[in-house]
């Protein structure tokens, strides 16, 4: 029986969480919002992947890596209008301060996703 706090829930945000993926199932009719939700719902296809391939974790790491991809590619275009008036060759400071948060952030999550598979070696490798 499902939880009256979670229909409640359901029926303010337009979103659901699908129980089985922890994945939140669209319900806004097509209409994109900006919210956390919307972008789960957005990756839904590419987390279940995703998590099915590496697990959840690194699978949701893997796709949060796709994501941060996707918004580097999109800066470096809209880099190429919006150059540094001191030198042409270089995007704008706002702009390569964003694009080393981003890169800054992948690495992070890089090497989290080493360390979760380190530690899955170890656990398979050590014996009972």
């Amino acid at each position: 029986m499902a939880d009256p706090k979670d229909s409640a829930e359901e029926a303010r945000s337009g979103v659901s969480a699908d129980r089985s993926s922890g994945v939140p199932a669209d319900k806004s009719g097509g209409v994109a919002q900006y919210s956390g939700a919307s972008t789960l719902a957005e990756h839904r296809d590419s987390l279940e992947k995703h998590e099915f391939m590496l697990g959840t974790e690194r699978g949701r790491l893997a796709v949060s890596l796709d994501m941060l991809t996707d918004a580097l590619i999109l800066i470096g275009q809209h880099g190429v209008y919006c150059v540094s008036n001191r030198n042409p060759t270089k995007p704008a400071l706002d702009l390569q301060t964003v694009l080393d948060q981003i890169n800054g952030a992948k690495q992070l999550i890089q090497s989290t996703m080493s360390e979760l598979e380190r530690k899955r070696d170890l656990r398979i490798e050590k014996p009972k």
